[in-house]
């Protein structure tokens, strides 16, 4: 069942960057001007007309455009509209007079009437235009075309009243009328006389494209047969011109969609989601076996291809803005260095088919991901982060120029623009260090950012155990250094021994008295029978999982808790009962801790560590090197007799390693120390 949903999870990943790819087929061949053509002789396929410079068309539209007249369209309506607001308003406020306002107005109400109206419908016979945006810096002498009454007629600007001119003519008009109180009009002229002429957006655009389908876009033809492009020739501007002619007859005209072309780029896509999913398979299979892990790593093929397909469809951007350095960044934290720049290269090369980016780009985010294999990322350390974040940008800087100057062959062609994109992307990268907590929550993960939090002593569980059990901290404190000193010598993970080291008793907060590095003369074992007191020492393994699930820590430090007594005996305790009942058949599971047996290197290391460190302190008191010696060698080798390390990854080479760590500390511990003479 589980390998049923993994495959129909991988499925649907492919079925789903399958739909995002281009519409049409690809033109398969990529180029550069002044770049050197590398394929064979390029030869016409078929007719095709070749299509003029961008910039000799925008010189001919502009040119043809300069002449175009646009279309307004006058409105009757308007003036009546403004005639019937003009007599209520003058009404209004000629009934809100004072005796002592405007006399004249008051004597001769109807001559200032006829007058406001007169003046109101010969500014509207003539037209009072409300410009579009476009038009409004057009000189005086600027012609439109005026819909009046059916037919369009020629009228300059200077023969209608433009808003911006209005309130001038309406003074202007006032002042010379010779009415005693010219004022009181002014207020309602203004607010009544509404433009009639607006702009008819419908006709001109009909008029627009008319004109420019007037514009040929076209300057020549290439006949099928023709050589369009010798082989190791150079990519002139008409060549140029030639080549885009015909990808874009090729794309728009021939080639379109159709199940074959989905067809095929599904199994492209299938092709590369399946290999990664082949390699999780054979070389890591506990990630393609768990869920969590599996949808971690293949999540980033469908959202780098959702974001490529954004990026490449709004031409303001590039897909070269896309941070792809982040998943590296993350699988080499959560991960290793190689699945990492595995993951990187088969994202990149998928974002490249959906692209149409070619070699450049596929080669420049590969060059990428191996900057950052070869740099050692420590996320911890900011001041190491932001040295791989500049190898980066000049690694895409410098991939970017020798490109550049490879295809343009000069400093004069290089796109400077680019450098900005590469800028952003590699400012982007940093985001890559805020996500590793959230993905640590989502997913379950440990990583160095992590750890080192949890190794702070002022964290609630470690303060708990400081207060309840101090003596098992300190036993922590000294296991820690142990562990983390072998797993340096040995290459193994040493800041997730050290935690794992201080948390790996917690425990033994249940009940720290039963624990002789907490006890303080009384030992309540003697009150208990041997078998009891076996249970209760066990015990402390169950109590620490139950604490770390409580408090939230790493499934990868409960693991630490489960092995680091492995499939061991409480020897002590069986002796005892051996003792004490010298015919009696003995349960051995009642003495052994449920396991199980130590795997990884790290987990193998702090079992011996912690086995080491517990037995040095209650047996060595003022022990010579050979003692120590002793110690450590029948420490070890009853690990083995035991079977305890037959799981792990740790190797004879490695044992011997951490033996040599383990002797070094031990002895500066118990170093011999010269006698005083007592002070008189």
């Amino acid at each position: 069942m589980r390998g049923t949903l993994q495959h129909l999870f991988i499925g649907g990943i492919i079925v789903f960057i399958s739909i995002l790819f281009p519409t049409h087929t690809r033109f398969k061949y990529s180029y550069e001007l002044g770049q050197i053509w590398n394929y064979e002789d390029l030869v016409a396929p078929f007719d095709f007309a070749i299509k003029k410079p961008d910039r000799i068309l925008r010189v001919e539209t502009d040119s043809l455009l300069s002449d175009f007249s646009p279309f307004y369209r006058m409105d009757d309506s308007v003036g009546v509209r403004s005639l019937r607001k003009f007599d209520k308003r003058f009404d209004l406020q000629l009934k809100n007079l004072e005796k002592s306002q405007f006399v004249d107005v008051r004597r001769n109400p109807e001559l200032y009437r006829k007058f406001g109206e007169k003046f109101l419908q010969n500014k509207h016979q003539r037209g009072v235009v409300d410009l579009d945006p476009i038009h409004q810096r057009e000189e005086k002498n600027f012609v439109i075309h005026l819909l009046l009454r059916g037919t369009f007629e020629e009228r300059t600007l200077s023969n209608l009243f433009t808003l911006d001119k209005i309130n001038q003519a309406i003074s202007d008009t006032l002042q010379n009328c010779g009415l005693a109180n010219a004022d009181f009009l002014y207020a309602l002229l203004v607010e009544c006389l509404e433009p009639n002429v607006t702009y008819d957006k419908l006709n001109s655009e009909l008029a627009r494209k008319e004109m420019l389908s007037g514009i040929a876009k076209h300057s020549g033809m290439v006949r099928k047969g023709e050589l369009i492009v010798p082989r190791f020739g150079q990519i002139s501007e008409p060549v140029q011109l030639k080549l885009e002619s015909l990808r874009e007859h090729f794309e728009i005209e021939i080639a379109q969609r159709s199940w074959g072309i989905y067809f095929g780029y599904f199994l492209l896509t299938a092709l590369v989601i399946g290999l990664y999913a082949a390699f999780l398979y054979l070389y890591c299979r506990p990630l393609f076996d768990n869920w969590y892990e599996l949808t971690f790593l293949l999540a980033w093929f469908p959202v780098f291809a959702y974001l490529v397909y954004i990026i490449t469809s709004i031409d303001a951007l590039s897909v070269y803005l896309i941070p792809f350095g982040i998943v590296p960044i993350l699988v080499k934290t959560f991960y290793d260095k190689w699945l990492a720049l595995f993951t990187h290269s088969m994202i990149v090369l998928l974002a490249t088919f959906l692209s149409s980016s070619g070699f450049e780009f596929a080669f420049l985010q590969t060059l990428i991901g191996v900057v950052i294999l070869l740099t050692n990322v420590d996320t911890r350390d900011w001041n190491q982060y932001f040295f791989t974040i500049l190898y980066i940008f000049l690694a895409f800087c410098l991939g970017y120029l020798g490109l550049s100057l490879v295809q343009q062959g000069s400093f004069r062609g290089i796109d400077l623009s680019m450098f900005n994109w590469i800028f952003l992307s590699t400012f982007l990268t940093l985001l890559a260090n805020p996500l590793i907590p959230l993905l640590e929550r989502m997913f379950g993960y440990t990583s160095s950012m992590g750890l080192a939090e949890l190794s702070d002593l002022n964290r609630p569980l470690l303060q708990e155990l400081a207060i309840k059990a101090p003596g098992t901290l300190q036993h922590s404190l000294q296991v820690a250094n142990l562990a983390e000193a072998a797993a340096r010598r040995v290459g193994a993970n040493h800041l997730l021994v050290r935690v794992a080291a201080l948390y790996h008793d917690i425990g033994k907060i249940i009940q720290p008295e039963y624990f002789i590095e907490n006890q303080g003369g009384v030992n309540p074992h003697d009150q208990l029978p041997y078998r009891e007191s076996a249970k209760v020492i066990i015990g402390h393994v169950t109590h620490g999982i139950e604490l770390a699930k409580q408090y939230r820590l790493p499934k990868l430090l409960i693991e630490f808790i489960l092995t680091h007594h492995g499939t061991t005996m409480v020897e002590y305790f069986y002796r005892k009962e051996q003792e004490a009942f010298p015919g009696e058949v003995i349960n051995d599971a009642d003495f052994c801790y449920p396991g199980p047996r130590p795997r990884s290197k790290e987990e193998s290391i702090l079992m011996l560590a912690d086995s080491i460190e517990a037995a040095a302190k209650a047996s060595l008191k003022n022990p010579s090197p050979g003692d120590i010696q002793a110690l450590v060698e029948r420490i070890i080798a009853g690990k083995l007799d035991k079977k305890q390390l037959e799981d792990s990854a740790l190797t004879f080479s490695d044992l011997e390693k951490c033996k040599a760590v383990f002797l070094q500390i031990l002895r500066s511990v118990y170093h011999a120390r010269i006698e005083y003479p007592a002070e008189k």
